[in-house]
């Protein structure tokens, strides 16, 4: 049966989100589920092993209805029988009609207001396929390439090995270094620990990047912000633990099957907590966390380390 599933969001977070909810459908017909989604997901890039994925339809810029026609035409070579469309825009049901999609599956349309990103995904699957959506997202990874990297870099069982995503999307999401650096100390006494740096090339990123290595744990870090995320996954994999800004590498460490413990210091809560595999730590006198909390110097690095220990232990 060939199944496509919509799902336009932006960010690489986003598309890890949906994961169950694709699992799900895959389970439930028997078969892969392609992707219909935007560049910025880079979804090709973390979901090429994932064996309930199939193709991935990366989508072109909007440009009106010609760009719709043409999508359509594009979808229609592919002999969609079921579509599953995580937004409420008739512009994707128009071009699944088009594509020649018989059973279209669908938010109510017109409801895109205060829609929540994980309750509608739910109740899409609940009302049409009966099934309680409950699991965490999962990427797969090859085992070998997973030993190879651990061979490659020498990670070794005696260490406590840290991702650090010190990166992030914008500055407001961005933890200062000295409270890496914090923690970093305060576990310095402990069994021996390696930790690996992973940020983007932004200049703010790399200015965070500098000031850790510029440090005594230099010889303790690895800076992965010149790998992919294809070769990243498998450093991640390795990790026992991750400690990360509000960035796609929480959301990818977590569907890795990583303890994440998610610094929220300018985002809705809900992003750094809908798996059991995340553990949100928010600023601190703050009940709740959002947009335009600016919380990111009063995230607490004793509580970072208090959580640290609590899941190791």
């Amino acid at each position: 049966m060939k199944i496509l599933a919509i799902q336009n969001k932006m960010g690489i977070g986003d598309m890890v989100i949906y994961l169950p909810f694709i699992k799900e459908i895959s389970r439930k017909f028997l078969s892969p589920v392609s992707l219909l989604t935007k560049t910025s997901t880079k979804a090709e890039e973390f979901l090429n092993q994932t064996n309930y994925i199939d193709q991935i339809i990366y989508q072109k810029q909007n440009d009106g209805i010609l760009g719709s026609i043409k999508l359509a035409g594009e979808l229609n070579k592919y002999n969609f029988e079921k579509v599953f469309i995580f937004n409420s825009s008739l512009r994707f049901n128009l071009i699944s009609r088009l594509a020649g999609i018989k059973k279209i599956y669908q938010y109510p349309l017109f409801e895109k207001k205060n829609q929540h990103i994980i309750g509608a995904a739910k109740k899409l699957i609940k009302d049409n396929l009966d099934i309680e959506v409950n699991e965490n997202p999962e990427i797969q990874i090859n085992k070998n390439l997973i030993r190879e990297a651990s061979e490659k870099l020498n990670i070794k069982p005696d260490e406590i090995n840290i991702l650090l995503a010190i990166g992030g999307s914008g500055p407001t999401k961005r933890i200062p270094a000295k409270i890496f650096l914090e923690f970093m100390k305060k576990i310095k006494n402990m069994k021996k620990c390696r930790f690996f740096l992973a940020t983007g090339r932004d200049e703010g990123e790399q200015k965070i990047l500098n000031e850790i290595l510029n440090t005594e744990f230099k010889d303790q870090c690895v800076a992965l912000d010149n790998y992919s995320i294809n070769e990243t996954l498998p450093l991640i994999k390795n990790c026992n633990i991750a400690i990360c800004n509000d960035t796609s590498f929480a959301h990818l460490s977590a569907a890795l099957g990583i303890k994440t413990i998610t610094l929220m210091a300018d985002t809705p809560l809900i992003y750094g907590s809908y798996s059991t595999n995340m553990y949100p730590i928010i600023p601190d006198g703050e009940q709740i966390v959002s947009h335009n909390t600016l919380g990111k110097d009063k995230i607490n690095s004793e509580k970072i380390v208090s959580k640290f220990i609590s899941i190791l232990s």
